[in-house]
């Protein structure tokens, strides 16, 4: 399978997706850019795995990850959360 160049459930191909359930989905992501959230990810891989061809493999399934896409996908999420925010705040406000 080509992780590059196949959508997937929505996003731009696996490895996006499969990141982003694993690593991101469900979180409260504060990681900011794409590259705060690419670090994350190599981070955990460093952690969570001993060196060798595993680690390698993994590190090298994140080349395939949209992460600009992940980002965006966070910051929309979160402009929303706070216009329903504000407008649960009017709301209760003038009762």
């Amino acid at each position: 399978m080509n992780t590059t160049d196949t959508k997937y459930n929505g996003w731009t191909n696996y490895a996006t997706w499969r990141v982003n359930l694993e690593l991101f989905d469900g979180d409260n992501v504060g990681y900011g850019s794409p590259d705060g959230m690419r670090e994350f990810a190599e981070i955990l891989i460093e952690e969570s795995t001993d060196e060798g061809v595993g680690r390698d493999y993994a590190m090298a399934f994140l080349d395939g990850v949209n992460w600009q896409e992940i980002a965006e996908h966070y910051e929309e999420e979160e402009e929303e959360e706070s216009i329903l925010g504000q407008h649960a705040y009017v709301h209760n406000y003038n009762g």
